[in-house]
Parts: C-alpha cells; sequence; structure tokens
C-alpha cells in the first residue's frame, strides 16, 4: 500500500514539473530573523490575545529532527518544563504534561488543530487519540496555564496545532517525504497544496508502519487531511477541513523493575491490541467586518471510536496462557459551535482590543468493558453482551460558555489584559456494571448488577488577569494569573481496572496558576524567556494505596488533596558566531539550554501517607540542551535530555513490587543527533536517537499499554528522502 501511494505521488510530481518546466523562475527564500524555529506568540495572535501570557512557538518547518516518527522530546526540545510519556516509537499518540500534570494522552492541555478541539471527549475525557503528523505541520503554538479564559478551564493551557497552508504563488505544489529507520519502520507523507484565483487548497496522505523495538509491538497507520478555503470577497472567507485516522498496534504490555532489570526488551503478551478511528470534520466562516474588525465562526464535530483488547492482570510476569481478555470499547460523537469577535480601537493615541466569544458543546460517549474468550487476534467484538459485559455506560454531557478578555494599554510599553469566562456544565454516567465473582475455574459464582444514573450540573465564573511591559532594549516582563478548573472524567467514574480501583466520592479539580517571567533578545546573539511559575492545585486526582474490607491492600484513584507545584522554567539561545563578530554567509552555530526547576508537594491530604510527599511525575531537573549548526545546506543538530528520578505514586513508594505500576521513575539522559542537506527540490535527513542506547522508561502505566513499566525504545536509525516540486 505504501509503495502504492509513493509511486502515485511520484507520478503527480513528475507531470506537474513537467508542465512547469517552461517557468523557471528563481527561488527567493524570506526568512523570520528573530523567530529561528522557536520564539512567542505576538500579543495578538489571529483571533488570540496572548498579551502578559507564558507563550511559545515552535516553528516545526524550520526543525532538523525525526519529524517521521514524531519524537517529541526533540520537537518540544525548546519548550521548558515538558515531562514525556515515551509509550513507543510510533509516534501515534501524544502524551506531555508539565507543572504537575499528568502527562498520559496530553489530557491537561486543550489541544487543537487549527483552533479547534480534536480530543476525545472536551468534558468527559479530554484525551488526545489522533496526533497530526509532524512532517504536516508549519507550527506548533503553546499557552501555559493562563489560556485557560479563551480556550477552556484546563489547568495545562492550550496546544495548537498549525497545519501548513498553501502558497499564493502556484497551482499545484507537491511535496513527498518517505522514511525507513530501524525495526522495520515505513513512512510516507505526500502532499499536494496551491492557489486557483479564489480557491485554496492542502491535502495529505500520511501512511507508517513498523514492527517496534520490542517483540509484540508492530503498528501501522493512515492518516489522511484535507483543507479547502474558499475567498468570497475581501470579507467573507469559507474553509472547510476533514481529518481522517485509522490505525492498528500490537501492545507488548509491562514489565516489573526484575524483567526491566533483566531484559528491557522482553515482552510476554502477545494478545494485546489497540486500535483508533477518528473522523474530524469543521467548517469556519471569517468575516472582515472591517480592517479592524473580525468575526470567526466555525463548527466542528467528530465521530471516533477507541477499541482496547488483551490479557491484563496486575501481575506482569504471568503468563498468558490463553483464556479470556479484557475488551474495552468506546465511541465518540460531539459537535461543537464556536464564534470569537476581536475588535481594535484607540483610546488616546493606543490601540486597544477588545476579544470576546461563545461556545455550545454537546458531547456523546459510549463506554463497554468485560471479559471475552475471542483468540489472540485484532478482535474487537463481544461474542455475548448478556455474558461477557462487565460495565456497560453512556456518558452524555453538554457544556455551554462564555469569555471576554480585553488588552487595555496604560502606556505604549505597559498594558494590562483582564478576563473573565463562565461555564455550564452539565455531565451525565448512564448505565450499569457487574459485581462478578469467579472460581478458580474462571466460572462465574457470583454476578450483582448495579445501575447507576448520575446527572451533574454545574455553573461557575473564573476570572484571570495578564500585564507586560517592554523597555526600551526590546526586553519584556510579564505576568499572569488565572483560575483553572478540571472537571471528572469519566475514566475516573467506572473503569474497571485489576490494577487500582475508583473513589466512589471523587470530585472535580480546581485551583490556579500564575506566572511572572522576562524575556527579550540582544542585537538577533542572545534570546531568552525566564520566568517563576506557581500553582495551586485543589482536590488533585491522583493514585494511592488503601485498605479494602480491613484486610486487602489495593490501589485507589481518587482526589489526593492540595498539591502546591512551583518553580522555574528558563530558555536560553546563543548565535556563537555573531558573538563573535564572526557572520560569514556559509556557517551558523547556535547553543541553547532549556532548564526547568519544579517543586511540587503535596500540602493537604485526607489520605495516609500522603501530605508532605512529592506528586507524581514531576521530576525537580529537566534539563535540553543543544547545538544547532549549518554550513551552506547542510545543517547539524545534537541534543541531550536529562530528567531526575520521579515518583509514580502520591505515596512515593519507592518499590514496584508484583505489578511494576508503583515506585520510583529513575533518572536518565539521552542523546539524539540528527542532520540534514537540502539542493533545491531535494532534503535528504538522518536521526540517530539514543545514540548511547540507553535503557530507560517515563512511566508506569496503571492500565494499557501496561500495567507495568513501560520501556522507552534503545538506539534507532532513520533516513529520510524528500522532495518539494
Amino acid at each position: 500500500m505504501a509503495y502504492r501511494i509513493w509511486l502515485i505521488c511520484m507520478l503527480c510530481a513528475t507531470v506537474a514539473h513537467a508542465q512547469d518546466s517552461t517557468k523557471k523562475l528563481k527561488v527567493v527564500e524570506v526568512h523570520d530573523a528573530k523567530s529561528g524555529n522557536f520564539g512567542n506568540m505576538r500579543q495578538i495572535d489571529g483571533m488570540t490575545i496572548t498579551a502578559g501570557k507564558k507563550t511559545e512557538v515552535i516553528q516545526v518547518e524550520e526543525l532538523t529532527v525525526n519529524k517521521a516518527t514524531n519524537n517529541t522530546r526533540q520537537v518540544y526540545a525548546k519548550v521548558a518544563g515538558l515531562n514525556i510519556f515515551e509509550n513507543d516509537g510510533s509516534g501515534l499518540q501524544l502524551s506531555i504534561g508539565g507543572r504537575g500534570l499528568d502527562p498520559n494522552r496530553t489530557s491537561n492541555f486543550n489541544v487543537r488543530q487549527n483552533g479547534y478541539d480534536i480530543s476525545a471527549d472536551a468534558l468527559g475525557y479530554p484525551e488526545s487519540y489522533y496526533t497530526p503528523p509532524t512532517e504536516a505541520l508549519k507550527r506548533i503554538e503553546i499557552i501555559k496555564g493562563a489560556a485557560g479564559l479563551q480556550y477552556g478551564t484546563q489547568f495545562g493551557g492550550l496546544l495548537n496545532f498549525e497545519m501548513k497552508q498553501p502558497g499564493a504563488d502556484k497551482a499545484l505544489s507537491i511535496e513527498s517525504r518517505q522514511t525507513a529507520g530501524s525495526w522495520n519502520f515505513f513512512g510516507s507523507y505526500n502532499s499536494m497544496s496551491g492557489t486557483k484565483g479564489k480557491l485554496s487548497y492542502y491535502a495529505y496522505v500520511h501512511y507508517k508502519r513498523g514492527d517496534g523495538w520490542r517483540p509484540n509491538s508492530g503498528f501501522e497507520s493512515l492518516n489522511a487531511y484535507a483543507d479547502i478555503h474558499y475567498q468570497l470577497n475581501s470579507k467573507h472567507m469559507l474553509g472547510f477541513e476533514y481529518t481522517r485516522l485509522q490505525y492498528l498496534a500490537q501492545q507488548p504490555g509491562g514489565l516489573d523493575d526484575n524483567m526491566f532489570a533483566n531484559d528491557p526488551r522482553q515482552s510476554n503478551r502477545v494478545r494485546n491490541w489497540f486500535a483508533v478511528e477518528w473522523n474530524l470534520a469543521d467548517v469556519e466562516w471569517d468575516y472582515v467586518i472591517s480592517s479592524r474588525t473580525r468575526l470567526q465562526t466555525r463548527v466542528y464535530g467528530l465521530m471516533a471510536s477507541r477499541d482496547a483488547v488483551g490479557f491484563r492482570p496486575n501481575r506482569p510476569s504471568q503468563t498468558d496462557n490463553g483464556g479470556a481478555r479484557d475488551l474495552l470499547k468506546g465511541t465518540f460523537r460531539n459537535v461543537a459551535l464556536e464564534s470569537r469577535f476581536l475588535h481594535r480601537y484607540n483610546i488616546a493615541g493606543m490601540e486597544q482590543a477588545l476579544l470576546f466569544g461563545v461556545r455550545a458543546y454537546n458531547g456523546y460517549s459510549t463506554n463497554k468493558q468485560g471479559y471475552v474468550n475471542n483468540g489472540s487476534g485484532a478482535d474487537f467484538s463481544f461474542r455475548n453482551e448478556a455474558t461477557e459485559l462487565l460495565s456497560d455506560y453512556a456518558f452524555p454531557n453538554t457544556n455551554y460558555a462564555a469569555f471576554a478578555e480585553q488588552i487595555v494599554r496604560i502606556t505604549p510599553k505597559w498594558n494590562i489584559t483582564p478576563g473573565v469566562r463562565v461555564e455550564h456544565i452539565k455531565t451525565k454516567a448512564d448505565g450499569l456494571y457487574h459485581d462478578k465473582v469467579y472460581d478458580l475455574r474462571d466460572s462465574v459464582i457470583s454476578d450483582v448488577v448495579t445501575t447507576e444514573n448520575r446527572t451533574l450540573p454545574r455553573t461557575f465564573v473564573i476570572a484571570g488577569v495578564g500585564s507586560s511591559y517592554k523597555f526600551n532594549c526590546g526586553v519584556e516582563v510579564y505576568g499572569n494569573f488565572s483560575q483553572n478548573y478540571r472537571s471528572v472524567t469519566f475514566n475516573d467514574i467506572r473503569v474497571v481496572n485489576p490494577s487500582f480501583e475508583i473513589d466512589a466520592n471523587i470530585q472535580d479539580e480546581k485551583g490556579w496558576s500564575s506566572d511572572l517571567g522576562l524575556r527579550g533578545s540582544f542585537r538577533g546573539v542572545f534570546r531568552f524567556d525566564a520566568n517563576v511559575f506557581y500553582l495551586y492545585y485543589g482536590n488533585r486526582i491522583g493514585e494511592y494505596f488503601a485498605v479494602k474490607n480491613n484486610t486487602q491492600v489495593i490501589r485507589r484513584r481518587g482526589n489526593v488533596g492540595v498539591a502546591q507545584i512551583y518553580g522555574l522554567e528558563s530558555f536560553m539561545e546563543l548565535d556563537v558566531l555573531k558573538l563573535w563578530n564572526i557572520n560569514p554567509d556559509k556557517w551558523g552555530t547556535t547553543i541553547y539550554s532549556n532548564l526547568a526547576l519544579t517543586q511540587a508537594t503535596y500540602t493537604q491530604s485526607p489520605v495516609k501517607n500522603v501530605e508532605g510527599k512529592r506528586v507524581e511525575y514531576v521530576p525537580f531537573i529537566n534539563w535540553k540542551a543543544g547545538i544547532q549548526a549549518n554550513y551552506k545546506r547542510f545543517k547539524l543538530t545534537y541534543q541531550c535530555s536529562y530528567l531526575s528520578e520521579q515518583f509514580a505514586d502520591a505515596t512515593n513508594a519507592e518499590k514496584g513490587g508484583y505489578s511494576g505500576v508503583n515506585g520510583i521513575v529513575p533518572a536518565y539522559l539521552l542523546m539524539d543527533v540528527s542532520a540534514g542537506y537540502s539542493w533545491k527540490w531535494l532534503t535528504l535527513e538522518g536521526t540517530v536517537n539514543n545514540v548511547a542506547g540507553v535503557p530507560y522508561f517515563t512511566r508506569r502505566a496503571i492500565g494499557y499499554p501496561g500495567p507495568g513499566i513501560i520501556p522507552g525504545d534503545g538506539r534507532g536509525f532513520y533516513l529520510t528522502a524528500g522532495v518539494k516540486l
């Protein structure tokens, strides 16, 4: 299949090149000298106000990294303080967190693509099973913490993927990138774009497959995307986007500490499978009312499913001898309308800006779980729901919200940006679950069915304020404060898991976050962004040990208590040759350091042995540094990544025990090297990830893809050939 895709795109490229051969013009490249491949968002960026906020922008097209596998620690190397779960080497799922937030499937960020939500269920299950391929991205925008007023209430803020856009000068442009790598990896990205009159378009097909570093970890993925925009006139533009993703991955399961120490590549799970099907659609109307006033309205929706089947007892060392497997089937259907109005106006000769918007969201998710006897393949079906189901739930929810933010310029250099958001959320859980007891022959000896029907409406207001001041030297001081809120997800309400149970009294999470920082650049030689932050996290949800029935020690998920998280985030980048007053046309060398120091502690807790303990998955030291060098058309990037040790649960257990779920995540140091060469329409790239072949892991999973330790990949090699016509 991949070969056919490659052949078709090559034929199209040949035809397009032949048709355009009579119109060869000299190519002129224009670059923003201030931004490089990393920078900050403007104070008014599109339909977003970012004045006084902690923002970061990754210019993806300028990166020399392993884009084929979405290698997260390389792509996000210059974003301070991100903690990353590396579940596999495929890059199918993105799992990043920061400032004490759970990285699992980036569930604590509002994750968007071109400004619209792409998570499974923004309220009931805000996890991201779909991640756009890095090769299709123009840039990645991140607003930390204080983004909640404009895009939601999450503690993490905003993560927005901006896709590539067609150029205005050609009716047809074609790009093709083919990658081969370790463990039989193959990736194929092929796109076409262009502008003809009032119509512009961009579309791609992305295919990848591989066997994975560990046995039983093969995967295959097909992703397609189309973006069509039509400029009706100088004021009105209509746009349509559609995304399709389908992938199947085998999951090798988790390990306990002894298994990892003996052989981190081993796997004794051959019947664990995971499948995702994602369909996203977005319709946008952009109305330029005047040169200072703009209205943007969009309607978007999702139809998706996530299925997982496998043998997952709480002992990774237990041999799978066949029999019943655990099956989880989830569907997600949601639709939303969002409208944003931006108006600029002058007071006392200074430009002010008002942004307000509304949102109406309706989601409907279902979740079925049970034990099935259906062989060893990727079979995601129940043979007999009457006997096999453990739980069967529907989770309808609605959300209505309105927000407003205002840039108030006190002087040409100083501004204050207050904001407010009103939220109405109603979540429901309607279904049943079975409490089954089995004998040693796996025969049911007791089956108690419990029916549940919960409705939880709440209406609340959150507020925030930001401010920034620019000095004459180009340095800016900024600060902000914002309240945050995260509702309980259906995964927190009812999922049967052999590794833990849910506290029936689990509640929503509430808190606030703040930043105070300094950023700027000096003469294009030295660029920096350093800030201190504080996050108050009330009712934080986590895992801890508890005693059940006065005898059994279990792992429970519930409200652990109040977490207070504070620290320093810093990024510095130096152009070495400019510092030495050397500015040749052929050479370029920059060095960078990205250091975050984070202290995260539970200061109050109703749970025994938690108060005073460190928050899970928060390394005190999170450091990335590297060198970027170029000579003519050749580029070289070296990067090292160091994270100090972390704990996997709120009680700070040091030993993993028989399950491998609890315990320390040891410190690790990794190195990555990438190189690239470009000539006219041809690009050649190569990457070596984990150069030293360090055995390491980033998480101890309590459910899929575990339970247990999920090892990171060993040394891997990747080669890419690309053409642009």
